[in-house]
């Protein structure tokens, strides 16, 4: 165990890693400005849909978020140039956890592998080389890492793309509606919107989908087929990159190839001038107990979180119990419509409640569909009543549908949801069963 895990091998892999990894999350921190999104998610909006239990994050909204990122996109390029490294990539994790943490209308899983990713970086050394760290003291320039570094990168990697191909073992996407669904909107792209629109294109992003994600690691860490699996990774995040515009995530996809090429390919391509380590020693460290003690933990965590809406009641797709942290990437289209009644408790007089001028525009989307974001809606009616001199019930009645099926009653719309407890681990009552065949629709199709 001590060789296969302390066995030193050459770290440049992890150097370039990091010079692109700081070059993509400094572009993302500005470019959330220079889009608007930061503007629409966390200075427009009254109040942020925070995951709950970081309600204390709420203080951080509004113009200043503004800084908050031009900071963020500067501790990003420090990272990229390896300069105070350490504490550079801490003070972006925190950063960016808060911003993961503050919002939910914006969830998305890439932003989550992001925040990952940050973290792990965080604790490895990724600027003994090519980096001002070592320009300003050249006694910490090392030409190699132990070898758990690379094993942790790939495993991370690993879980994320299989978790995302056996998600997409469920009929929506077997049998190509839910990839047809991904493609409505793009019938206007220049050339290929017709193209996209074939039932025979929807067929091959179902499939190529799931075996891309199933195969590419394996693809990857076999010499004979690392080309081949190479090209096909840089193909498929283009075209993702093109098609769906998610940010930084292809790009940042694509550069995890650096982890799998040998250092004497990497070395001839982008820094010839880099001393190649060939020693092999095995240096095991005083606290190699807390490494792997560490790490065996956060990957049960990791494997736990993916397979944890197999213990909810219902079905995930329909209660978003265990969706989010679980690498559920693209699989369903879901939209909704929400009435909320709000009962006096002094006098019992019930009257429906505009809940949207609470909101901003980004929020609406989400509230009608999301049971944990109802929840919160409810708890803010009832603290912005209180406000008023008002004791208030707050109800709510959704109606949703999944992959463009029918639309079927959400919520029980009896159940004062000011009044119930959140309960992360344990499936939530007033969310109604699923209906069978609840997406018929969008089967028969």
């Amino acid at each position: 165990m001590n060789k296969f895990l302390f066995k030193q091998v050459d770290n440049i892999g992890l150097v370039l890693f990091r010079v692109v990894f700081g070059l993509l999350i400094a572009t993302e921190a500005i470019g959330a400005i220079l889009t608007g999104w930061v503007r629409r998610t966390l200075v427009d909006t009254p109040f942020t849909f925070n995951f709950i239990g970081f309600d204390f994050l709420q203080y951080l909204q509004g113009d200043l978020m503004y800084y908050y990122f031009v900071i963020m996109s500067i501790f990003g390029i420090f990272v990229m140039l390896g300069y105070k490294y350490r504490f550079s990539m801490i003070a972006y994790a925190i950063m960016w956890t808060g911003v993961y943490l503050m919002q939910k209308s914006s969830y998305n899983n890439h932003y989550y592998l992001m925040m990952l990713l940050c973290w792990i970086m965080a604790f490895l050394p990724a600027n003994r080389w090519f980096s001002i760290d070592t320009k300003i003291n050249p006694k910490m320039k090392n030409p190699a890492m132990p070898r758990w570094v690379l094993l942790v990168l790939i495993i991370q990697v690993w879980i994320v793309y299989t978790f995302a191909s056996v998600a997409k073992f469920y009929p929506d996407w077997l049998n190509a509606s839910m990839p047809a669904l991904l493609m409505e909107g793009k019938s206007d792209f220049w050339l290929i919107g017709g193209i996209l629109q074939k039932p025979w294109v929807h067929w091959s992003i179902a499939y190529v989908g799931i075996f891309f994600d199933l195969l590419i690691v394996p693809l990857m860490l076999w010499k004979r087929t690392r080309l081949i699996g190479f090209a096909i990774a840089v193909f498929f995040h283009l075209f993702n990159s093109f098609i769906f515009h998610i940010g930084i995530f292809p790009y940042m996809s694509i550069a995890f190839a650096l982890f799998f090429f040998s250092p004497e390919i990497l070395q001839k391509r982008f820094l010839p001038n880099k001393k190649l380590y060939t020693g092999n020693e095995v240096i095991v460290p005083k606290y190699k107990n807390l490494i792997v003690g560490v790490f065996s933990v956060y990957f049960l965590f990791q494997l736990g979180l993916p397979l944890r809406h197999w213990f909810f009641k219902d079905d995930v797709l329909w209660t978003e119990e265990g969706h989010r942290l679980s690498w559920r990437m693209m699989l369903r289209s879901k939209s909704g419509s929400l009435t909320v009644w709000v009962k006096d408790n002094a006098n019992g007089e019930k009257q429906r409640y505009n809940y949207r001028e609470l909101l901003g525009d980004k929020q609406h989307g989400s509230v009608a569909t999301k049971p944990d974001i109802m929840w919160q809606l409810a708890q803010k009616i009832k603290t912005v009543e209180a406000e008023k001199g008002r004791d208030v019930s707050v109800f709510m009645e959704a109606i949703v549908r999944v992959n463009d099926g029918e639309y079927h009653p959400f919520t029980d719309p009896n159940v004062d949801l000011a009044a119930e407890a959140w309960t992360p681990f344990k499936h939530s009552e007033w969310i109604l069963p699923s209906p069978k065949d609840y997406n018929e629709k969008a089967v028969n199709e």
